[in-house]
């Protein structure tokens, strides 16, 4: 169970034995099929209720008209980026032990505030939604956390961020099934939870069952271990302007990924698929072999300062295909379909290897003895503070824009700002590690 040292029960679970004497593909398909499917499972706690339309607006103090859909996403991802930036504290300093614990833990609270969003009335569903999303940032650092420090961890990383690029779309396509039944949209996101607790715990007792990583794993990505505020400071400190670009590409590639998501339903409807609510789903199919792919690659790069300037190389190419399709698909030489499937491939090939390799990496090439967990929970709780700000601005700044049209603006922000933060960030860490 534990990455630094195992429990004595798990060293003599028999499963636990088991995966430490198999051979390396085994061991990557029973760990990404854990992995995957425990993130998986809390996507159907966090995003089924975004299919819901949620139609109207509500008067609030001091703020005025905000459209429902947008006060209810906002609600819950400013939960969600506190619990981000709870994470950095208690992701990088969180023990192997308590770690299957803390994730069933986390989600259960959540369904639970899915049950207050359905009885609680008018406003206050935004509190339910908000407390829905406090404790879910942290599923994420508490999965990566049994993959990192591995020399399998660009696979196994790879398997884990397929699964929300595939998740989302399809509890956003069970949650439509389940209002398609008769269920109230209020219940429907509580229904859909139910469907998946039961599969979450058996995930999560596979990943519990995990060896922590061998000797080999150790001197090849450097021996990971939790991080108090005093080493937290020390890293920082050591790579703060690189860092600093990179969060400050993460806040612009988590916004446009989060409104892609949140609306995908209006943007697809207005692309001419509203009789389509499967297409939320195999659209990001092509997206996660794609992301998978290319990431497992990386595995083949044993020098970590040559993975990690190709890591980057890789992102600023996800950049670059975002403002090439959007020009395709704007001059009519792709379709609609099309436009948005490679524009998924880029933000996606972006966006993922902040959640897998690309801190990890960058541990190992500095060689500091830590965890890829503190500088994850960094850029996410910064990044949607940058989800939250995009969504105000729509309805304040753009609210006369379609969600379509303003969609393609911030494709063509996205595919500059970012390109040269990629070509930033890079060049410092090839001089840092050089």
């Amino acid at each position: 169970m534990s990455q630094a040292s195992s429990g004595a029960l798990q060293r003599s679970s028999p499963v636990t034995r088991w995966v430490a004497r198999t051979n390396a593909p085994t061991f990557a398909i029973y760990t990404i099929a854990a992995a995957f499917s425990t993130y998986f499972c809390m996507y159907a706690f966090r995003k089924a209720f975004a299919v819901g339309t949620f139609a109207g607006t509500v008067d609030l103090p001091l703020v005025g008209s905000i459209d429902l859909k947008i006060l209810l996403i906002i609600s819950q991802v400013l939960g969600y980026c506190l619990s981000k930036f709870m994470g950095i504290k208690v992701v990088s300093e969180m023990t192997g032990e308590r770690r299957a614990t803390a994730l069933v833990g986390v989600i259960g609270i959540s369904w639970l505030a899915l049950l207050l969003f359905a009885v609680l009335p008018g406003p206050w569903k935004a509190l339910a939604l908000f407390l829905n999303g406090l404790p879910l940032g942290m599923v994420w650092g508490l999965t990566f956390g049994f993959l990192e420090g591995r020399r399998l961890t660009e696979v196994l990383g790879a398997g884990l961020s397929a699964s929300y690029i595939v998740a989302s779309g399809a509890v956003k396509t069970v949650g439509k099934l389940t209002l398609d039944y008769g269920i109230d949209e209020y219940w429907m996101p509580f229904a859909v939870g139910a469907l998946f607790f039961p599969p979450l715990c058996l995930a999560v007792w596979l990943l519990a069952r995990l060896p922590p990583p061998t000797a080999e794993d150790e001197a090849l990505r450097t021996k990971r271990q939790p991080m108090d505020a005093r080493a937290r400071k020390q890293f920082t400190l050591a790579f703060l302007p690189g860092l600093a670009m990179l969060t400050l590409l993460y806040i612009l590639l988590t916004a446009y990924r989060d409104f892609r998501d949140n609306f995908a339903r209006e943007i697809w409807d207005a692309l001419g698929y509203s009789a389509s609510p499967g297409i939320m789903t195999t659209s990001e199919l092509p997206i996660a072999g794609g992301v998978l792919l290319v990431l497992a690659l990386l595995m083949l790069i044993k020098d970590n300062r040559k993975a990690l300037i190709a890591v980057h190389l890789i992102m600023l190419g996800g950049t670059v295909l975002i403002g090439a399709s959007t020009w395709a698909w704007q001059a009519g030489l792709i379709g609609p379909a099309a436009w948005m499937i490679s524009v998924g491939l880029g933000l996606y090939i972006g966006y993922v290897p902040y959640g897998c390799v690309l801190f990890d990496r960058l541990i190992a090439a500095v060689g500091f003895a830590g965890t890829a967990g503190f500088m994850i929970y960094v850029t996410d709780a910064f990044g949607y503070l940058g989800s939250v700000a995009l969504m105000l601005y729509k309805n304040f700044g753009q609210a006369e824009l379609s969600w379509l049209d303003f969609f393609v603006r911030f494709s063509w922000v996205t595919f500059w700002a970012c390109g040269a933060c990629f070509v930033g960030s890079m060049f410092y860490f090839a001089w840092k590690t050089r």
